[in-house]
């Protein structure tokens, strides 16, 4: 902090706060690090406990991602094309969902200018392994747990593979706070074909992330007795199918109650709304679905 030449610093041990009778500064024990060492407020956790704000680092970093992802699709045409193209065009459901578009080549810049490290982005997968944005020409969907951002799914709106997440867990199911109640579930597998799902109107509707479920989804399926509704898709090679009826005795056994959409050939719940399904017929193929 400065030199001094007489006894003029006090430290109460109860309360945990200092204050220096020189210079006037007081605080608690992360001011005194910032104060002597000359660091910023994060720089003073880290020297604390470097675990706990690394995480809290990755929070952060992950929240001020997708707010900018969440700013871009207005400024690109090729974005607010993709998401017609899905049929996905509720402007009050794209921001609840937090839906937004990562063009590439851009996000780098602006986190770096937030005060973020390079090495916090690498860290958290933003930035790959050449230092470039991990995600590009991409519709962002954040995942949530509780209120953290756990992780962040990009879909290309391009040539480049179509599904990517950043490093670590997918967590649980998607939206699942707000069905867990639900005595009915519909289950489907991606994310455009919930949020058409919410956009025509079904409220009771969760998201997998994939027809393999994780120990922690097909644990909060079978939290309690409830009837789930297996939407896949019904695609040529019958993957989507042959899942649904798997997890359909995995849940039976369990005690629950599971039954399989059938949509049309060749359709997921997407297009099936996208090609000119209405809330009415799909109505029709959740009471006619199979056990």
């Amino acid at each position: 902090m400065h030199e001094e030449t007489q006894p003029s610093f006090y430290v109460n041990t109860r309360k945990d706060v200092f204050y220096c009778h020189g210079c006037g500064q007081g605080g608690d024990l992360i001011r005194f690090i910032q104060l002597s060492r000359q660091l910023s407020f994060r720089q003073s956790l880290a020297c604390l406990d470097p675990q706990t704000t690394s995480d809290e680092g990755s929070r952060a970093v992950l929240e001020q991602a997708v707010a900018f992802y969440r700013q871009q699709p207005d400024n690109y045409l090729e974005a607010l094309s993709y998401l017609e193209k899905r049929g996905l065009q509720d402007p009050i459901l794209i921001k609840e969902l937090e839906i937004g578009y990562a063009p590439g080549g851009s996000l780098r810049r602006h986190l770096t200018a937030q005060g973020f490290s390079f090495d916090l982005l690498r860290q958290s997968g933003l930035l790959n392994v050449n230092g470039s944005d991990a995600f590009y020409q991409r519709i962002v969907f954040p995942l949530r747990q509780g209120e953290h951002i756990i992780n962040l799914y990009g879909r290309s709106i391009g040539a480049a593979f179509a599904h990517r997440f950043l490093p670590g867990t997918k967590g649980g199911l998607y939206a699942w706070e707000k069905v867990r109640y639900c005595s009915e579930v519909i289950l489907v597998e991606g994310l455009f074909d919930y949020a058409v799902m919410r956009q025509a109107g079904f409220h009771n509707v969760t998201c997998s992330l994939g027809t393999h479920l994780n120990a922690e989804q097909f644990h909060q399926l079978r939290e309690g007795p409830r009837t789930v509704y297996l939407t896949f898709d019904v695609d040529a090679n019958q993957s989507g199918q042959q899942a649904a009826e798997l997890l359909a005795h995995r849940l039976d056994t369990q005690g629950i109650a599971a039954r399989r959409v059938m949509l049309p050939q060749g359709h997921d719940p997407n297009s099936f709304f996208v090609q000119g399904g209405d809330a009415r017929q799909f109505q029709s193929l959740l009471e006619a679905a199979l056990p």
